[in-house]
């Protein structure tokens, strides 16, 4: 909801007194935790805060007083005094619980003053999304400040075990890999980051894999404020709905729906990590472990707590009927998952009708089918995964060398079919593989997931509007159609450059690693495969990472995060404008082929 103010250079200057203000909060925040010692005084810190407080609570009175409509503001702004009450509330139970009044009163306005940063931050990127000619740029700059950010936590001492360990790229890398999903690391996030890196890291991987803008219109829905028609339009681009109306139960729908699957998976691995003769862990330990590569594994990011991955568990349910599912559920796309759960609600509602006896034409209205988007996604990832899984473990069954860290078995060679699409946790040495099931990868990693949701990839239905393009040359057919719907020049356009600019992204970005790698004697389908998997944001790996230069590092943390935002959209985003023309040229014949 659009507040109108009286007199809006007050409101301007309240705007920027609120940046202000907001990077006070954090700078404060990293003071007293980001470091082993407070670089203040604490006590300085503390009423730093204290004062910050009372700036927010002026500037509420400040804008209420400004506002044309005093009813609008407060419909609005109604989570205010909740928030208020709230904190009251926190400080008078840590108070009562023997924290003493002070320590319980730095506890109430620091979460507060939190609270403030996030429905702030919500609400400004929603207004910039709807203020904004193109809401992709604003996608690409939440993801720059998403990653600056996380390499920032990541970097202060309290994040790492041994500062001396970690340099700058690292973090920056690791902020990368995690904001983008991809799952390629530079180090053991396991040993070498403490708890408050490995947060850090989960939180980076959680708004990287929905969207910084997604929670940010989740946030700003939860505190009551209707998104405008501009908003909505701007956030039905990001999320290629086909209906505007359908905008707020979407994105509720993402959120509600991830939160379950990831609690789910959490719930189901915590039996999994005892399994290994390194577990040393409590039960707190157990259930972070399990959130951790449940989200991990739903966000398809393949980043986990260990140092060679899920090798440890390979003999273990859990990996292939928890964590399968969840990476195959992520990489279906929100639109689809939409659909799935939009067509089980229908069949449970018309059979219970059944069971009741209520089966009347009133009732039961038009039969719910799925859509296009639906049948070619699930049709594709089921082909895909049976043609990967086949390709392993033919390929490491007859042309891999006698090494028992293989994919030889058919759980591992579907594991690792679903893992290229696009998670990257892996249960061997992926150097251990074979050539041709090395190029096997590289063709699914290429492929990746579906659009909507958390994979990277050129997307499966890309992939099979340019493989029906293609039959349907072949056959001299005018139309291209499939299960009974015909698809339009322009999507079939939009097809081809999307792979063709995907294709010349990789070769640019491999042309790059064979100029910076250069002194070392790497493999060049090792370098292939390094390179696909990071603009495919994959994580597998066969080991170069951590041993590339600091250049390498930098065109892979390039590659990923095209990979993450998409080749096509992000060069349109930042090249051209729409232009309709207001004429045509005559059509000539040219010969190709």
């Amino acid at each position: 909801m659009q507040i109108s103010y009286k007199n809006p250079g007050l409101d301007r200057v309240v705007i920027a007194g609120n940046v202000v203000a907001g990077g006070l909060v954090l700078a404060t925040f990293v003071s007293l935790f980001g470091f082993y010692s407070p670089l203040a005084d604490p006590r300085i810190l503390f009423a730093v805060q204290g004062a910050l407080l009372g700036y927010f609570l002026v500037e509420k009175a400040v804008r209420a007083i400004n506002a044309r409509s005093l009813k609008e503001y407060w419909q609005a702004n109604w989570f205010e005094l909740p928030l208020i009450l709230l904190a009251i509330l926190l400080y008078m139970v840590a108070k009562g619980r023997g924290q003493g009044p002070e320590r319980a009163w730095h506890f109430a306005v620091g979460l507060y003053l939190i609270l403030q940063i996030i429905a702030k931050s919500s609400r400004t990127m929603i207004n910039l999304l709807a203020i904004g000619q193109d809401p992709m740029r604003v996608l690409i700059a939440s993801f720059l400040l998403l990653i600056l950010a996380g390499a920032g936590l990541l970097y202060l001492p309290r994040s790492t075990v041994n500062r001396a360990n970690i340099s700058i790229v690292d973090a920056l890398f690791t902020a990368t890999s995690a904001a983008c999903v991809t799952g390629l690391t530079v180090k053991d996030i396991g040993s070498e980051f403490t708890l408050m890196g490995q947060i850090v890291i989960l939180l980076l991987i959680q708004l990287g894999g929905l969207g910084i803008v997604i929670f940010g219109a989740v946030f700003a829905m939860l505190l009551g404020q209707a998104l405008s028609i501009k908003e909505s339009a701007a956030m039905q681009d990001l999320l290629s709905s086909r209906a505007l109306n359908k905008i707020p139960h979407l994105i509720t729908f993402i959120f509600v729906v991830t939160i379950i699957i990831e609690a789910i998976g959490a719930i189901c691995l915590t039996g999994l990590w005892p399994n290994d003769p390194r577990w040393r862990g409590g039960r707190p330990d157990i259930w972070f472990y399990s959130l951790f590569h449940a989200i991990s594994a739903f966000c398809n990011a393949g980043l986990g707590l260990w140092p060679d991955s899920m090798a440890a568990y390979r003999r273990c349910w859990q990996l292939y009927l928890v964590m399968c599912p969840l990476v195959i559920l992520g990489g279906f796309g929100f639109g689809v998952l939409y659909d799935l759960g939009q067509f089980i609600i229908f069949r449970v509602t018309h059979l219970a009708k059944r069971v009741l006896g209520l089966q009347t034409s009133l009732l039961i209205g038009p039969v719910k089918r799925f859509s296009l988007q639906t049948k070619l996604v699930l049709a594709v990832s089921a082909i895909l995964l049976a043609a990967g899984t086949i390709g392993l473990l033919v390929f490491e069954r007859y042309t891999a060398p006698n090494v028992s860290g293989a994919a030889r078995g058919l759980p591992e060679a579907f594991f690792h079919s679903v893992m290229a699409r696009t998670a990257g946790f892996t249960t061997v040495n992926m150097a251990q593989l074979s050539d041709s099931s090395k190029f096997v990868l590289i063709l699914l990693m290429i492929i990746g997931g579906s659009p909507g949701g958390t994979a990277g990839g050129v997307k499966t239905a890309t992939m099979v509007v340019v493989a029906l393009a293609v039959l349907t040359t072949l056959q001299r057919q005018r139309e291209l159609h499939v299960f009974g719907r015909s698809i339009s020049p322009g999507l079939v356009s939009r097809s081809l450059a999307v792979i063709t600019v995907y294709g010349l992204v990789l070769f640019v970005g491999l042309l790059g690693l064979t100029i910076t790698e250069r002194s070392k004697q790497i493999d060049f389908l090792d370098l292939t495969f390094e390179a696909t998997s990071a603009l495919g944001t994959v994580g597998f790996s066969t080991g170069l990472t951590g041993s590339l230069s600091t250049c390498g590092k930098l065109i892979l943390m390039i590659l990923m995060l095209i990979g993450r935002l998409g080749p096509l959209s992000l060069a349109t985003a930042l090249t051209f404008a729409e232009r309709r023309p207001h004429y045509s040229y005559p059509v000539e014949q040219i010969v190709v082929g």
